[in-house]
């Protein structure tokens, strides 16, 4: 009896190429972004829910349970009217509330001048954290000028 090594490592060889040309996951081709420092209440439940949708985009986080975050919400001079329950800074933007991870990666790429971060005001149902059943309601992402001023980034949800 004659041996066929291409019928014994067929298998091997198939699942090996398959392997070399399988497309790299989401995770991988998203590590060019930046670390992300999360600054939020060590009890609030859509906060970690936020935090987890951004891991799953492909960010790294460094997060920081703060008892109040007064102080990260002054200091990035975020006005009480745009304020939500947590607070990011990456790329040398600051991030409020339930962004969308699209829209932060949009703003990395792009950079456009003047924005100094993203915000999206309260706690909207159906932003990424906030998925309650089927309560979504549509919500704006602000885009945070220097002088302070907002102006629409990106519209989601149905109207």
């Amino acid at each position: 009896m004659k041996s066929n090594y291409l019928s014994v490592f067929s298998p091997l060889a198939w699942m090996l190429a398959g392997l070399v040309l399988m497309p790299l996951p989401a995770a991988h081709a998203a590590e060019a972004l930046p670390q992300m420092k999360v600054y939020k209440s060590p009890t609030c439940g859509c906060c970690g829910n936020w935090s987890h949708k951004m891991e799953q985009a492909g960010f790294s986080l460094e997060v920081l349970n703060r008892s109040s975050l007064d102080e990260i919400k002054q200091q990035q001079d975020i006005k009480p009217a745009l304020r939500a329950c947590h607070t990011a800074l990456v790329g040398n933007f600051v991030i409020e509330g339930h962004v969308p991870a699209e829209d932060i990666v949009r703003l990395l790429k792009t950079r456009p001048k003047g924005i100094r971060g993203l915000v999206v005001p309260g706690m909207p149902m159906g932003a990424p954290g906030m998925e309650m059943g089927r309560g979504a309601m549509p919500f704006t992402v602000l885009a945070l000028h220097e002088d302070g001023s907002t102006s629409v980034f990106a519209k989601h949800g149905k109207k």
